[in-house]
């Protein structure tokens, strides 16, 4: 097994095993990484996932250059494949996605965050698309989300130079939330998904599907757009549940379940 998924509560861990190759995704880790995003979109246990790598020296490498790349350079995996799906690319997953970037983070590794909701580094985490030093291309998503995440010109000297950049570089460009010392990362990716664990699933959710749905819309259409999220959660138990909490003064008790969208 080359992908760990542990469930705890409502939080499910997620943990790239390959150190070996710095973490890099072969075909046999893109296959299993893929059946761990559906399984955590499809259990209605689970509310937040964190993703990781092992070890102390790689979060992950992207695709392994001697197992992956030259097969797909021979025609014989698409750069559309399902296997994308591993970098969250061709997959909806409305529920959050936390990264806690354990160290290197380049190519597909710096286009799989691109994916997550929330990314924490340790200080000595490095990014970087280099693709076209190789005489390749970032395929997994970041040519589309690298400049709506980040401005425009950073997102271009990013993908173009090929350098790789620090932690706090990342930070600065507003790639990543924060940085924290190595050994509270985990710590620190688990409180904010505690934290998120506190409110409704369904709400949750829904935000984040507002969110992507709106993003390139006209501000007028995405106004629509959002009512129409709004709508269905109002219309929901949850927002029954979560006033009659505060004015009993004690922790609400959502249902577990996903918005349907």
């Amino acid at each position: 097994m080359f992908i760990n998924f542990e469930k705890r509560g409502q939080i499910g861990y997620i943990t790239i095993n390959r150190p070996e190759a710095r973490n890099a995704l072969n075909d046999a880790a893109l296959e299993e990484l893929v059946s761990v995003w559906r399984e955590f979109r499809d259990d209605d246990t689970l509310s937040v996932a964190i993703i990781t790598g092992v070890g102390d020296k790689a979060f992950c490498t992207g695709a392994d250059l001697k197992e992956l790349i030259p097969r797909i350079a021979a025609g014989e995996l698409a750069i559309n494949s399902p296997r994308l799906q591993a970098f969250l690319k061709g997959i909806e997953i409305y529920k959050p996605i936390i990264a806690a970037i354990n160290g290197a983070c380049l190519a597909g590794g710096t286009e799989l965050i691109q994916g997550t909701d929330i990314r924490i580094a340790v200080g000595e985490a490095t990014f970087g698309l280099p693709e076209p030093r190789w005489g390749l291309f970032p395929a997994a998503g970041s040519t589309v989300r690298l400049p709506r995440q980040i401005p425009y010109c950073r997102a271009m000297e990013v993908l173009l130079t090929g350098e790789s950049f620090t932690a706090q570089e990342a930070h600065a460009m507003g790639l990543i939330n924060r940085i924290v010392p190595r050994q509270d990362l985990m710590d620190v990716a688990t409180t904010i998904a505690e934290k998120i664990c506190r409110n409704s699933p369904r709400a949750v959710q829904a935000i984040k599907a507002s969110v992507r749905a709106c993003f390139d819309l006209p501000q007028e259409q995405a106004y629509i757009l959002e009512t129409f999220y709004g709508r269905e959660i109002f219309g929901s138990e949850d927002a029954k549940e979560g006033p009659q909490a505060f004015l009993e003064k004690r922790a609400p008790h959502y249902r577990a379940g996903q918005f349907e969208r």
